[in-house]
């Protein structure tokens, strides 16, 4: 009797239940990233790859699909077989800001994924050009309030976290600035670095390491607590009670992933990010590795999604 159940199980397992741990995988795994080939998110999804292919024995291979502001890319996995052979790696701007920017959405960012496991923060800077006078968050308000709209603030466009990020700011101060949008991250830097804008909120990855070279001011981070890699650097919180930003990558897969072949990635995934050297050669580009859980990451994708959906109606952000 004992046997027959036995027998019974593994028949279950691995005919009446779809994919599973039984058989997979089996054959390479694409890892989707919907941006392009040489930023944090590429960077963050080909060292996860390298590992899950020692991990798992198969190839894991990245493959960039980028548009839309990450559309393109996650439009892919969503409507992918849930077999655990298409996954994606992406960031908070597709699935917690896009369905409040676009008004019509080609997937369902909630419904249409299973979350799989939280990755990484990428530490989010408050920047300005050295030439104005300030030298933290409070002098900036001051600056601002006295000079209501001579302040420009550049952004990778309009609905970017650096435009959400400089518009929460000025909510939270009762300031008002200029917003000078660009086609995307690597020329608003430079052109706050040349001094055409002055402020600039974005991702430690491209701002730091002008910072080190005195080209640009570090004032804050936009994070609930301080960075591990910046800890003498304050928040904006600490002057502004309340503002919090984070800027965050996952991976997903599809809709009805088996629960069995999630939870392997998540626990492969919390295995890699966990490594020293992963942890190093992340936080040396401005990238704090996490662990999760899938329910724990849902949880927050479900809040943030709730959060920016309110924040950008209130405050009236749309796609360019």
């Amino acid at each position: 009797m004992m046997l027959k159940k036995i027998l019974l199980s593994f028949c279950l397992l691995m005919f009446g239940m779809g994919p599973s741990l039984a058989a997979w995988p089996d054959r390479n795994i694409t890892l989707i990233v919907p941006w392009s080939p040489g930023g944090s998110t590429d960077i963050l999804a080909r060292m996860l790859a390298d590992h899950l292919t020692r991990a798992l024995g198969q190839t894991v291979i990245v493959d960039n699909k980028a548009g839309a502001s990450g559309n393109i890319g996650a439009n892919v996995v969503a409507k992918a077989k849930p077999d655990g052979y298409t996954l994606l790696i992406d960031t908070m701007s597709t699935h917690a800001i896009n369905p409040a920017l676009f008004a019509q959405m080609p997937f369902n960012s909630e419904t249409d994924f299973t979350p799989i496991s939280l990755v990484a923060f990428v530490t989010n800077t408050l920047v300005v050009n050295p030439a104005l006078a300030v030298n933290n968050v409070a002098e900036l308000v001051a600056y601002a309030k006295a000079n209501p709209g001579k302040l420009n603030y550049a952004s990778a466009g309009s609905g970017s976290t650096n435009h959400i990020s400089a518009a929460m700011f000025e909510l939270a101060a009762g300031v008002q600035m200029t917003h000078i949008p660009y086609k995307g991250g690597a020329p608003a830097v430079l052109d706050t670095v040349a001094g055409q804008t002055q402020v600039l909120f974005g991702a430690g990855t491209q701002s730091l390491p002008h910072v080190k070279t005195g080209k640009l001011r570090l004032l804050a981070v936009t994070e609930s607590a301080r960075s591990p890699q910046l800890p003498d650097t304050p928040t904006v919180g600490e002057t502004l009670p309340g503002y919090e930003l984070g800027v965050w990558y996952g991976a997903f897969g599809p809709k009805g992933l088996p629960k069995d072949i999630t939870d392997r990635l998540n626990a492969e995934i919390n295995k890699i990010v966990a490594l020293p050297e992963v942890r190093e050669k992340m936080a040396a580009i401005g990238v704090e590795v996490v662990t999760s859980t899938p329910e724990s990451f849902a949880k927050k994708l479900q809040q943030d999604t709730a959060k920016y959906t309110k924040l950008i109606r209130d405050l009236k952000i749309t796609a360019e």
